[in-house]
């Protein structure tokens, strides 16, 4: 890992063992992108790969200069409107009503680590020579704004960490109008997008279309980073796959609103922007005021998507997340939502509780409607309160007779709404997001509180807090079920109106860190809507996130195989349902919803005292296996290997560290008939390693597992033999791969 600077041409090289970072101060001053890819050998130059030419219509920077146009280099930081016509990473609007900028190089420092953005979430190191962090300072002389751009590069795998922070060193305020975290200027357009995007209870479905010229996005314009889109994105070659050829994937640290762009011009060239969605945000900077962009990350492989995605794992699991749960295995746990919903008693609740610990559950999870006059939906949000009607001796009590089982108890909290039906609304009707002598719209008839006001926030940890004080609460369930409308706070004036999206984000943030900071041992599961913000900001404070309300196994095979794009499996909230399911009403083996869940965190949205006598004892199986292999479920080096979206057949399979376990998971959606031999290539196993396969304890060398594959071929090959148990549509298997001595 190096971070090189040849004074002579100016010329800028981060590289580690895998990629190269190339930049140079353009002969106007501004800092122009030259290279990002693989690692390739240092040199003096790099000088040729900044290529100008004459082109006609083009707006040049230098009088009786032809050649040398803004609209045709790559930069670090375009702005607006002096020459590059393409979207700018930052637009600055001063007090004459300008948006002209010219950031121009004025000096570096290089600082060993990563150094910490203040009140934002983002990828850390722990130990000396982890990364190393290039920081350029740029000067618009005009304004006085100061831009540092920092570069963190890791020392090993393809990563590259950005942001932005500006700081006003003139003598009149102005206001950032754009301030995007990343750009990226890339050759050429010979790429294929790849998104994850839905809706509620389809989140992070795998969307592809091809790279053309003009402009394609995502992006959230809802408060929270939404259901819709998810705040990442790929580009990779057409060619690539999963296991072989160049991508480059880009990540969000962030919760809130955000725009990922690519935009090709005319000469197929490709402009990447990634940050805080511009047509919400606006920032007051009085003089000597600053502000810090979010994260963006970029990782490169030319090793095809699991790579990429793997690397995305390693750095979350590790340097995202943090605290006491960040490296341990998640606790299986039993949720009452689906179970009771508002219909519950502390009797009916220990009940659940009393036969979830006789399968081996090791946490019981309390969902909505323990607090203040919560009977629906309709009243009770702010008021954490316990209702004594329904548990006599309050939180402490109930969490005390979890305890008394054996087991570990846990809490939802929704902490960011209110209902108007509360106490907390009539003491304080001003503490909600509302525009003055305007409509406000409601969701779920609730209400979303002002974050950007510390006064609403202190509130809210105080009476959490309380309750965390004196209960033994090892768990909490975080929800947000609904986005923001209406965005405008009372406590702030007109020309801060466009900031109140992001400070209401860092109220979210600066309660995590609160709370997480007092209870460090507390396992926080973020949650809004199911996955609405299932995103690399919240995992920075919440190692594990209820990835859908859709709990159905065929329809979580391919939000969990989106997730795991880009978001490690110990952070996928995976739960067995009843059946029919809830959402979808469809009925699928108790077997398949395990088998799905595996990849995950794993727990139980039922009430167990509801099964048979036989579906009881295949939970304490289910639940026995789970104790056993969590660890390379939740740690190991997870592949995909068949897609849910290209066909009848799923795969996906997790190998231990040291490459002699292994568990694959097979899934068929519809049952067939008279079909093919089928078998599915393995990847990540030892080549020269002899495994033993679970199903019929044959006996396989890594390398024909990995070049010929496992046999999955059933009874439906064909047409079944009276003699064995038919197949049946939402069949799954676990083959158990164990390294034998031969």
């Amino acid at each position: 890992m190096s971070i090189i600077f040849h004074e002579k041409t100016k010329v800028f090289h981060l590289q580690n063992d895998s990629i190269s970072y190339i930049m140079m101060v353009l002969p106007n001053g501004q800092m122009g992108h030259l290279y990002f890819g693989k690692r390739i050998h240092d040199r003096e130059g790099f000088e040729n790969l900044l290529e100008t030419a004459p082109r006609p219509m083009s707006s040049c920077t230098f009088e009786g200069d032809k050649y040398f146009s803004l609209e045709h280099v790559k930069q670090e930081l375009p702005s607006c409107g002096t020459g590059d016509y393409r979207s700018p990473a930052v637009e600055v609007k001063q007090e004459n009503g300008s948006r002209i900028s010219d950031f121009q190089y004025h000096s570096y420092r290089v600082e060993s680590g990563k150094p910490k953005l203040p009140g934002l979430p983002a990828t850390y190191t722990k130990d000396k020579g982890e990364a190393e962090t290039l920081v350029l300072n740029l000067y618009d002389s005009v304004t006085g704004l100061w831009a540092e751009l920092f570069y963190t590069i890791f020392a090993q795998g393809g990563i590259l960490a950005r942001s932005i922070r500006y700081c006003n060193k003139g003598s009149q305020p102005v206001q950032l109008e754009r301030a995007m975290s990343l750009c990226l200027d890339l050759p050429d357009c010979d790429y294929d997008w790849v998104q994850l995007s839905g809706a509620w209870a389809r989140e992070r479905h795998v969307k592809e279309r091809r790279l053309a010229m003009g402009v394609q996005s995502i992006g959230s314009m809802r408060g929270n980073s939404s259901h819709e889109h998810n705040p990442f994105l790929i580009l990779k070659r057409p060619l690539a796959s999963e296991q072989q050829g160049e991508a480059i994937g880009f990540s969000f640290v962030y919760s809130g609103n955000f725009l990922m762009q690519a935009e090709v011009d005319a000469h197929e060239n490709a402009r990447v922007l990634v940050g805080i969605h511009p047509d919400t945000f606006a920032w007051y900077l009085e003089p000597e005021e600053s502000f810090q962009t979010p994260e963006a990350l970029m990782v490169y492989t030319d090793s095809g998507l699991n790579d990429m995605s793997q690397t995305f794992h390693r750095l979350f699991q590790k340097r995202l997340a943090r605290g006491y749960w960040r490296d341990r295995v998640r606790p299986i746990l039993i949720n009452n939502w689906e179970a009771t919903y508002f219909n519950f008693t502390e009797d009916k609740l220990v009940q659940i509780a009393e036969k979830a610990k006789e399968c081996g559950v090791e946490l019981f999870v309390l969902d909505d409607g323990w607090f203040g006059a919560r009977n629906n939906d309709f009243a009770g949000l702010g008021d954490w309160r316990a209702n004594t009607e329904r548990l006599p001796q309050g939180i402490a009590g109930l969490a005390e007779r979890i305890s008394q089982l054996g087991m570990k108890f846990g809490l939802w909290f929704e902490p960011e709404m209110v209902n108007k039906d509360s106490d907390l609304y009539r003491s304080h009707p001003d503490w909600i997001l509302e525009v003055p002598k305007r409509a406000n719209t409601h969701g779920r008839n609730q209400y979303v509180l002002d974050f950007s006001r510390k006064e609403v926030v202190d509130c809210i940890f105080e009476m959490m807090a309380e309750i965390l004080r004196k209960a033994k609460v090892s768990y909490i369930k975080w929800d947000m079920n609904r986005s923001i409308t209406e965005c405008f706070s009372k406590s702030f004036g007109s020309e801060r109106q466009g900031e109140i999206f992001h400070r209401y984000i860092l109220g979210v943030y600066d309660l995590y860190e609160r709370l997480t900071s007092e209870f460090p041992e507390v396992l926080f599961e973020s949650c809004a809507s199911g996955g609405g913000r299932f995103d690399p900001g919240i995992l920075y404070y919440a190692p594990q996130g209820w990835a859908s309300d859709n709990s159905d196994a065929v329809e979580r095979m391919k939000i969990q195989y989106g997730t795991s794009m880009c978001y490690p499996i110990s952070s996928i909230g995976s739960h067995v349902s009843v059946t029919p399911n809830h959402q979808v009403y469809r009925s699928t083996p108790l077997h398949t919803r395990a088998n799905v869940a595996y990849f995950g965190t794993f727990g139980y949205e039922l009430d167990l005292n509801k099964l048979t006598g036989e579906e009881i004892e295949e939970v304490k199986t289910q639940i026995a296996f789970m104790k056993e292999y969590r660890h390379l479920l939740q740690f190991g080096r997870f592949y995909r290997l068949k897609s849910p979206f290209e066909g009848n057949e799923m795969a996906w399979m997790a190998v231990s560290e040291d490459r002699k376990t292994a568990v694959v998971g097979w899934y068929r959606m519809l049952n067939v008939v008279n079909d093919r031999f089928t078998r599915v290539k393995l990847q990540g196993l030892d080549k020269d390693f002899c495994y033993e396969i679970s199903q019929d304890g044959s006996r396989h060398y890594g390398d024909e597992l990995m070049n010929l594959g496992l046999v999955t071929s059933d009874a439906t090959a064909g047409q079944t033999p009276e003699d064995e148990i038919p197949c049946t549509d939402f069949e799954s298997r676990l083959y158990i791969l164990k390294a034998v001595e031969v």
